[in-house]
């Protein structure tokens, strides 16, 4: 029996952490859960009270949140390589925040309509959604990756947003965001991170 289990559904951001399970190379059992049923049952509910996934267990342990479930992995197997060193933290947890509170929000409120008046922007953690987008316009226009000139954890969490906001039009696909998401998605473990799953929603369909 693994010690990792993943709680999942192929049409969700569950696809976040199953790049992020593959760059790890630790063996995990995969549960497919069901929007409507599985992921609202007792047992899941139990797991995670919010009905969502994606989820992981770790022995005992539940890991429930992208980010927080990408932060845990890297300090779990230190052998992946994908932690910060001593030089890198800053920047790694000063981004991985930024990408899952300010980014998230500002790109969530956009594509529901909803937009901060000039004069409340300054309650707002994120100010204006331009502002944020300039901001990691900026970053990766003087750097690789999130930390600096190396691959992390927190690229699978904050390359997953650009990747998905480039391709669903909720992030302008400028030249150096397309650079990096280009650095990302050729990695061997998200290509077959999207094989795995694109391979489950087809048996789902067929």
């Amino acid at each position: 029996m693994t010690e990792l289990t993943f709680y999942t559904n192929p049409m969700s951001r569950g696809r976040i952490i199953r790049w992020a399970l593959e760059e790890f190379g630790e063996p995990y059992e995969t549960v497919l859960l069901d929007f409507a049923s599985s992921m609202k049952a007792p047992d899941y509910l139990a797991i995670n009270p919010m009905g969502k996934v994606p989820a992981i267990k770790h022995g005992d342990h539940v890991i429930t949140e992208c980010a927080a479930i990408c932060a845990y992995l890297a300090e779990a197997f230190p052998q992946a390589e994908l932690a910060p060193t001593d030089h890198e933290k800053a920047a790694y947890y000063r981004w991985f925040f930024f990408f899952s509170g300010p980014l998230e929000a500002a790109i969530l409120n956009r594509s529901m309509g909803f937009e901060v008046e000039t004069d409340k922007e300054a309650t707002a953690g994120y100010g204006n959604f331009d502002r944020v987008i300039g901001v990691i316009d900026q970053l990766f226009s003087e750097r690789e990756y999130v930390a600096g000139s190396r691959f992390t954890a927190a690229d699978i969490y904050c390359g997953a947003q650009i990747g998905w906001g480039i391709q669903f039009g909720t992030i302008e696909a400028t030249p150096n965001l397309e650079r990096y998401w280009e650095r990302l998605s050729s990695r061997p473990a998200h290509v077959r991170a999207l094989e795995i799953d694109d391979g489950l929603l087809a048996e789902d369909n067929s």
